[in-house]
């Protein structure tokens, strides 16, 4: 296992569409490999999601966990150990979106209040090359559409609806609880 650099905002890999990833015949050791070491750097960051662009290779894998503390405890936000997802894509289930606070391991030191579908149904394949569907919500549903949006060149800053509300994170404090319902 190893950890991997992280490339930062203005590496041209985060502004390129990553290439999927052949399911016929199965993954090969290097796949789990790198989901290993995915998993590692994702930990290490600390973080709870890290896509494969995000480590400067442009292929369709996502690596992901629900923190207990993250987890609301609704249908589909339960806490979840370490998730890999190869050539992942989601829909949304309804036209809810809530606001809510987002960080980036690629732009280090800022967060942005994002608004993102509540609940999502996801799919993908996980590394024996079985079909993974689940539906999520909340923290669930936030980071499967921040990991997804890697894997298609967009960066939480180009989902926000202004930026008001960037601030570095040690200023978030005087960001009001009141900031999710007015952000709009």
């Amino acid at each position: 296992m190893a950890v991997l650099p992280i490339v930062r905002m203005g590496n041209p890999v985060l502004r390129r569409v990553a290439d999927p990833i052949p399911v016929a015949g199965g993954f090969d050791e290097g796949l789990r490999q790198l989901a290993t070491d995915m998993v590692e750097t994702m930990f290490d960051a600390p973080g709870i999601g890290l896509a494969a662009p995000q480590i400067d290779v442009s292929r369709r894998i996502i690596v992901f966990r629900v923190p207990p503390e993250r987890a609301s405890g609704d249908p589909g936000d339960a806490p979840m150990g370490p998730q890999v997802l190869i050539n992942p894509e989601f829909v949304p289930l309804g036209d809810e979106k809530v606001l809510g606070w987002e960080g980036c391991l690629s732009i280090p030191g800022l967060r942005g209040v994002v608004p993102r579908y509540r609940r999502i149904r996801y799919r993908g394949y996980d590394l024996d090359g079985n079909l993974v569907e689940r539906e999520a919500a909340n923290t669930h549903a936030r980071v499967i559409q921040h990991e997804l949006d890697h894997l298609d060149a967009v960066l939480y800053l180009d989902r926000m609806d202004g930026l008001a509300t960037l601030t570095y994170t040690e200023e978030q404090k005087f960001f009001g609880p009141d900031v999710l319902a007015t952000a709009r």
